[in-house]
């Protein structure tokens, strides 16, 4: 054979050709053959549940030879907004992992894909009918469940050492327990919480929907719940009335809750060495039947959105094995759904997840249809005014339901666009008109020419601006001319205002209408500023004298209140008042006064609210009051005394007027940040009694995340609140104004 080097070139350069190809081919083939679809996974776990899930999705990883999965971590508080944002634009994950209520919402908006007939029936026999039963909507299967959580009764041995059997024997243990003077309660739980309340509704036999299936409260069965949980707390007073989970744990922790009615994320809460048991809620002697309480299921769902829907449903069922829920169920220390998990040996024997596992027999998977988010709010307000002493339960939830269906009014029709369209068209046209008038002025090109460099410096500045400030502002401003309905915006013109300034839906003097909060807010404002202007200008009159002793300490501790951030301190204040474990009640006490429940009527919350911003607000005050007095001449003060002027004669007519121009602009910011006060309303009253104590920011927050979302009437109040204060900026601009008034 010829050798390749005394073959022709044209000859040598062909075989070389053939034999790459043939290199690409056969080193390429492989490749083609194992291609792998990629997938994304979006959850929430954190811990624990994270690491025994994330070693599942590497196991499977590892396993397939045409799947990869990449788990991504959402934070819980952002994952249904971000769920929300990215399906519709096809950005989102092809499967996620969260809780099951959200199931109609998610289906109705087109962001969910149901399951049914995509796994054998046989394989769903694996899971608790329960856990499946949640995961169902509109009789298609949605999902596939991956661990359970529900309400137990867990008690302190040393106090209680045999679990009750019945309700009955329960309140004589929990009476023989309780110690008010000690803070001592027989049982503990969320007595104005719906999500707890649920368990004795569903016990007495109530419901919450009609056979229509629209929300119903009102009715003899959840009227008797609502009366036998208000004995428990108002007769027998063996329950506080209002008590945060925090502190359920350090009271349980602390020996000072006999018994404690919880979830399984309380045993992660539970401090080591505390001897405690679990036991399923005891049976209501009163209706003869245990407590139901809801039942929430995290299942892994399938994207409306993902092109890879048979890889994606092999994923869902090899994450939700019997191999993988071990795994969950022993590193992640979940409640798997899977019944055969439970028969193996280290679940079985685990007497906390026995317990659940027969409790869970006895629950209500929460409602996943839409409706149910206009529940929450009316239901929970209906026990908070129960458990004060406010209402009478039938009256309670008469009420509650009248909000309900208040809430649950369509939203408006939609408008023609053109119109708007046309007026925005020619607002634009006027402005770019006013702003190329004003470039052809000779003096504006001179002076942009002179100050192009200062120009330069500044674009950066303006471009973040614009990023952070502008945009989000002009879309919020966009979205009030919207209505919002099932993951759809639908553009209903100026409906919203409308909506929003004749309180059509509430009367003027209701808690909801505009007008009503409006009052408030300005109360709110005008009060607020004057304490922390009289406050922060005395402190700053106090410790400006050099004969007062540690004045740079004294300063130095009256910021203190202004440094640390405001929601931590709301939440302390919170506390102070708490009517039960509150400092303020105890010192009323110790002065032989009678405790107040601060957040049950409209004056008393206020005040809360008041002296907690009070404290935030009077340090900012004393410093520019501070700064301002170091610029006053002391000669002029000392000629007013030689003349016979007395203190508050030399303050009034000297100092003060001094002191005004650093003032004045103080006051008007003051009154900006406390007019938006979102932190202390939320934080401290909540906005109880019955919304009274909202100001306009809060109740915009409310509309738009505890009232089904209504997006659009709350960014028209915001705007609204945008025009308040761009007409107060205004008329104080015109008062500093020489020669204006």
């Amino acid at each position: 054979m010829l050798d390749d080097e005394r073959r022709p070139a044209s000859v040598r350069t062909s075989r070389r050709f053939a034999f790459a190809l043939a290199l690409l081919v056969v080193g390429g083939f492989p490749s083609l053959v194992t291609a792998r679809t990629t997938l994304t996974l979006w959850h929430s776990y954190q811990g624990d549940e994270r690491k025994a899930l994330e070693t599942s999705v590497a196991r499977l990883n590892e396993r397939s030879t045409t799947i990869r999965v990449n788990s991504l971590w959402v934070p819980y508080s952002a994952f249904i907004r971000r769920l929300n944002q990215a399906i519709p634009r096809g950005h989102g994950p092809d499967l996620f992992i969260f809780a099951h209520e959200h199931i109609g919402n998610w289906v109705e908006s087109g962001r969910l894909q149901p399951i049914e007939g995509a796994v054998p029936t046989s394989e769903l026999d694996r899971f608790f009918p329960e856990t499946l039963a949640a995961l169902r909507y509109d009789d298609k299967l949605c999902g596939l469940p991956l661990a359970f959580k529900n309400l137990v009764l867990f008690y302190n041995r040393k106090l209680v050492p045999t679990p009750p059997k019945s309700f009955d024997e329960l309140i004589r243990i929990a009476k023989r327990l309780t110690r008010h003077e000690e803070h001592r309660y027989g049982l503990v739980f969320k007595s104005t919480d719906f999500y707890v309340h649920a368990a004795f509704l569903f016990g007495f036999g109530g419901t919450l929907f009609d056979e229509r299936g629209r929300p119903r409260l009102d009715t003899p069965e959840n009227v008797r719940s609502l009366e036998f949980v208000r004995d428990l707390v108002r007769r027998e007073q063996i329950v506080p009335r209002n008590v945060a989970g925090d502190l359920i744990t350090k009271l349980f922790n602390a020996g000072l809750a006999a018994m404690v009615i919880n979830g399984p994320w309380f045993l992660g809460e539970i401090k080591a060495g505390l001897d405690f048991g679990v036991a399923p809620l005891p049976v209501l002697s009163q209706s003869g039947r245990p407590p139901r309480p809801f039942v929430t299921v995290d299942g892994i769902f399938l994207s409306a959105k993902s092109n890879h829907r048979a890889a994606a449903i092999e994923v869902m069922r090899a994450l939700t094995s019997d191999d993988a829920a071990f795994l969950r169920a022993t590193l992640g220390k979940q409640l798997v759904a899977n019944r055969a998990v439970h028969r193996r040996p280290e679940v079985r024997d685990d007497p906390k997840a026995r317990v659940f596992r027969q409790q869970l027999r006895d629950t209500v998977p929460m409602p996943n249809v839409p409706a149910m988010r206009f529940v929450w709010e009316p239901a929970n307000r209906a026990l908070r005014k129960v458990m004060r002493g406010a209402a009478e339960p039938r009256a309670a939830l008469t009420e509650a339901q009248k909000r309900i269906r208040m809430l649950m009014q369509p939203p408006p029709p939609p408008a023609n666009p053109v119109p708007y369209a046309i007026v925005l068209g020619l607002l634009l046209l006027g402005a770019v008109a006013l702003w190329i008038r004003r470039l052809a002025q000779p003096q504006m090109r001179r002076a942009m020419r002179e100050n192009r460099a200062a120009y330069a410096f500044a674009a950066p500045a303006t471009i973040t601006l614009l990023g952070l400030l502008i945009t989000p502002f002009v879309m919020g401003a966009v979205v009030a001319f919207f209505a919002y309905r099932n993951g759809a915006f639908t553009f209903v013109g100026a409906r919203n205002f409308v909506d929003v300034l004749l309180s059509r839906e509430v009367g003027l003097t209701d808690p909801l209408s505009f007008y009503y909060t409006f009052a408030v807010t300005v109360l709110w404002t005008a009060l607020n500023v004057a304490a922390h202007l009289v406050i922060g200008v005395a402190l700053a009159m106090a410790l400006r004298d050099k004969w007062v002793k540690l004045r740079a300490f004294y300063r130095v501790l009256f910021i203190l209140p202004w440094a640390v951030p405001n929601y931590i301190t709301a939440l302390v204040w919170r506390g102070i008042f708490d009517e039960e474990f509150g400092s303020m009640n105890a010192l009323l006490q110790a002065l032989g006064a009678e405790p107040v429940n601060w957040f049950s009527h409209f004056w008393t919350s206020f005040a809360a609210n008041m002296v907690t911003n009070m404290w935030l607000g009077f340090p900012f005050m004393m410093v520019v009051t501070l700064g301002a007095l170091q610029a006053i001449p002391s000669d002029l003060e000392e000629a007013a005394a030689v003349d016979g002027a007395s203190a508050a004669q030399r303050f009034r007519h000297v100092v003060l007027p001094l002191l005004a121009p650093a003032l004045i602009p103080a006051v008007i910011m003051g009154t900006v940040w406390t007019f938006n006060m979102f932190n202390v309303i939320y934080l401290v009253s909540g906005g109880e009694p019955d919304g009274s104590t909202e100001i306009l920011i809060s109740e915009a927050y409310k509309w738009a995340f505890d009232r089904y979302e209504r997006y659009g009437y709350a960014s028209a109040y915001a705007l609204l609140i945008f025009f308040i204060l761009l007409g107060y900026s205004r008329l104080t601009r015109r008062l500093r104004e020489p020669g204006r008034t």
